[in-house]
């Protein structure tokens, strides 16, 4: 009998031996790396914010979450970042939707003129719109939050003094931005990010539409020496904070928790961070004596005139689709008169 007790206690030790040794096993199961690709250059005050998300998550997870970050859109290209999140090439991500033209049709309302002034409430706005709408057509990732970049505005070699002077001039637009070149009066033209500086000083385009903070952030100032602002064409990016569904699915219950409890603290820093950052360029470039121009109020009326179609468009084809396009065009028109 006592030879049994023996062997018993044995075995419970060989067991509770065993299960130690294979605790390091298990803590490695429950350690999760994600590559987080996007393409803000590294020394951009944005890409900073989001090393600093990474590491909060670290920080906050003890360790079982690690996010490695590649910027510059060094890890996928920027155009193909929504495709390869949503098919797991890359796991986390911060692009921006207009770069897949057609593929969110009901969330390019975000790009819409609608006179936005600043990029907290191009942020907030954009945000409000996709916890309303739910649109399906972002279903495939996990959607963290939508958010705008400062108003977007044209920025040229040569004086833009009034609306007819941007008539035949080479401007850099994304493909949901375009058609507001183009009815300003400007050629639109398509070139990726990461050549336009080169492009504009080689004299292939004559200016760009993009948020004035770029003339800083890209040193884009330093090709385009002036900016005419009409609030009427003013637009935003549709910039996205995203997951690939199956490794947020993966994640158990409470590390969700932590990150989309850092994501709403995140979400606020990036909204104060763009006007922050396009308050900075402002600064940065009267000093560099770089002129900018307020259109008068007749020019801003004839911006609208000639921006009106494009939202008439944009409700139309949604209602060819059976989306709910008036609702949401109306839904950001009346956020930004309610959130100046």
């Amino acid at each position: 009998m006592k030879g049994c007790v023996k062997k018993f206690v044995l075995a419970a030790s060989m067991i509770c031996f065993a299960s130690v040794l294979a605790l390091p096993v298990l803590a490695a199961e429950t350690e999760f790396k994600l590559r987080f690709s996007h393409l803000m250059p590294a020394p951009h005050k944005v890409a900073i914010l989001y090393d600093a998300w990474a590491k909060e998550i670290e920080k906050r997870t003890n360790g079982r979450v690690k996010v490695v970050v590649f910027p510059g859109a060094t890890l996928t290209p920027a155009a193909q970042t929504y495709d390869s999140l949503s098919r797991g090439v890359i796991d986390v991500a911060m692009g921006i939707l207009s770069y897949t033209p057609g593929r969110t049709p009901l969330s390019e309302v975000i790009c819409l003129p609608v006179g936005l002034k600043t990029g907290s409430q191009a942020t907030r706005m954009a945000d409000a719109f996709f916890k309303k709408f739910q649109p399906k057509e972002l279903a495939d990732v996990k959607i963290f939050y939508l958010m705008g970049c400062p108003p977007i505005m044209f920025h040229t070699k040569v004086p833009v003094n009034k609306i007819d002077d941007l008539k035949g001039l080479r401007i850099k637009g994304d493909p949901n931005t375009l058609k507001i070149v183009s009815a300003a009066g400007a050629s639109p033209t398509t070139i990726p990010l990461a050549e336009t500086y080169d492009s504009v000083k080689r004299g292939l385009a004559e200016g760009i539409f993009l948020p004035v903070e770029t003339l800083k952030g890209w040193k884009f100032g330093e090709v385009a020496k002036y900016t005419y602002e009409n609030s009427a064409s003013n637009c935003t990016g549709s910039f996205y904070l995203a997951m690939n569904k199956d490794k947020w699915n993966a994640l158990p219950k409470d590390l969700q928790q932590v990150i989309e409890k850092i994501n709403d603290e995140w979400f606020e820093k990036q909204a104060k961070l763009w006007d922050e950052i396009d308050n900075e360029a402002r600064d940065f470039l009267a000093k560099s004596g770089h002129k900018f121009v307020k259109a008068t109020p007749e020019d801003e009326a004839k911006m609208r005139q000639r921006m009106q179609p494009i939202l008439d468009k944009y409700v139309s084809d949604m209602k060819a689709k059976g989306l709910p396009g008036a609702e949401a065009l109306k839904f950001c028109i009346d956020f930004v008169k309610a959130h100046p």
